[in-house]
């Protein structure tokens, strides 16, 4: 009898232990309101305001750490501790919308008092039970789901559409989920990102080794964001194309297909050559890597886990010969494309000639419509070079007296001004701004021309404007 009630005494004061951690473990999480200036990229000039909740916890440093698109485009965030009332104004210390990570700052001292921030952890395992704590809908208080991770490996991230190393899990993820930890042992393994909500119970966390790239790079108060190699490949996997590289089954690797000019690669690396390894780490025929005993995910996982500016070395295959070429990354997936991935926390740019209206092309402006996806789509997938580093689109043709048979231009990519190519969206504004000619004349990728009679543009240019009430014929960064 004395051996069960000292048994008794020891499990209960074990409960107890954990009860006082798990309320330890409620006090860090975070409850988020954003207020965001909402821009419309079709109507350039104008935005809209909205209101949303997600999740945070608190960690060293004095930081809230959550998703970007929790407080992206934001105007005003409050934060809220559990089991408390007050809120407090919070402001974004850094963010990666690439990542989908930010990190808040809360200047009143009282707001910290008492908690006890939550610590890292290790990329969990396949079947390693987690508990996903945060302020979804159905209710205004805290919420806790547990399940298991299903899965290691790359996804697109939805905020930013590139692609990254995620987890999968099956605990219950809904709407205001987003932003808040998941723990495995008490210790962050990730953030809540994303559902798939055709699905049952299929969500996504931002890994704990994303999270430490994302604050390590921050500390110097400038964001680099993650690297890219500014490499085309292709997959090994055909018998013919191994042969004619003349490859046998020992080696394994991706075929280049091309260098980004931006790239430090450039010029180290010619398209033909076979990428064989990351840092020592063997590339398969299907463009993975094993970063796991027996767990494989794409060969940007070795990049990923590099700073802007570290070396990297890389194996190839040149001509049958085995080679290893050295370089420090220099860009990110922003320096490759003539369509940036897609923007936050800024307003489309404009300007506004004669009512029509020009922007450069850009991800949000292509998913804000459906008119001329497939050309535009066409474009967001074409690299920038030395000559042209970014593409612009007639947006829109306001009705006038002057720009009769033009209304139905829109979204319509602008080859050429005046015979000749420009380098980007400011090249573009300047040359038509400055314009001593009488007429500008734009054409498209096919040939097809608008005319634009520059005297005229520029006498009806402040009717035009009243008549459609819009305050500015340009963007602030034209101004």
């Amino acid at each position: 009898m004395k051996f069960i009630y000292i048994l008794t005494i020891f499990s209960t004061l074990l409960l107890s232990a954990d009860i006082v951690q798990y309320d330890k473990t409620k006090q860090a999480i975070v409850k988020i309101y954003t207020t965001a200036k909402v821009p419309n990229y079709q109507e350039p000039w104008a935005s809209s305001m909205r209101s949303s909740t997600g999740s945070g916890s608190i960690i060293n440093g004095e930081y809230i750490l959550t998703n970007a698109h929790v407080v992206a485009n934001q105007a005003f965030i409050e934060v809220q501790r559990y089991g408390q009332r007050d809120r407090y104004i919070a402001k974004v210390y850094a963010v990666s919308h690439q990542a989908d990570l930010a990190l808040l700052k809360v200047e009143n001292p009282i707001f910290w008092r008492g908690v006890t921030p939550l610590e890292f952890g290790e990329l969990p395992m396949v079947e390693q039970k987690i508990v996903v704590y945060g302020y979804p809908m159905g209710g205004d208080t805290l919420s806790a789901t547990i399940g298991v991770v299903s899965r290691v490996e790359h996804n697109t991230y939805s905020h930013s559409g590139e692609a990254f190393l995620s987890v999968q899990v099956d605990a219950a993820v809904n709407p205001g989920n987003s932003g808040g930890p998941a723990l495995s042992d008490g210790k962050i393994v990730g953030v809540v990102m994303q559902v798939i909500k055709s699905s049952q119970n299929i969500g996504y966390l931002v890994p704990i080794g994303m999270v430490r790239h994302f604050i390590e790079d921050m500390k110097d108060g400038v964001y680099n964001g993650f690297a890219d190699l500014g490499l085309a490949t292709q997959k090994l996997l055909n018998p013919a194309m191994r042969r004619y590289y003349g490859l046998d089954a020992n080696v394994s690797g991706k075929l280049i297909d091309k260098v980004v000019s931006t790239s430090s690669l450039y010029g180290l690396i010619k398209d033909g050559d076979i990428l064989t390894s990351v840092n020592g780490h063997n590339i398969e025929n299907d463009g993975t890597v094993e970063f796991r005993q027996h767990e494989y995910t794409h060969y940007q996982y070795f990049v990923d886990a590099l700073q802007m500016g570290d070396k990297i070395k890389l194996g190839i295959i040149r001509d049958g010969q085995k080679m290893e070429v050295e370089s420090r990354l220099n860009i990110t997936a922003d320096n490759i494309f003539l369509v940036d991935t897609t923007r936050y926390d800024t307003m489309p740019s404009y300007f506004i000639y004669g009512g029509y209206i020009f922007s450069p092309l850009t991800r949000n402006l292509i998913l804000s419509t459906k008119r001329n996806r497939l050309s535009l789509s066409y474009l967001a997938s074409q690299w920038e070079d030395d000559n042209k580093t970014e593409s612009v689109v007639l947006l829109k043709v306001l009705a006038s007296d002057m720009s009769r048979g033009d209304n139905n231009f829109g979204m319509w990519p602008i080859d050429k001004i005046d015979g000749k190519p420009y380098r980007d969206f400011r090249d573009f504004y300047k040359r038509v701004i400055e314009s001593k000619k009488p007429y500008i004349l734009l054409e498209d990728n096919d040939g097809i021309k608008v005319i634009i009679d520059t005297k005229e543009a520029k006498a009806k240019q402040p009717n035009i404007l009243k008549q459609y009430n819009i305050e500015f014929d340009k963007s602030i960064d034209l101004r």
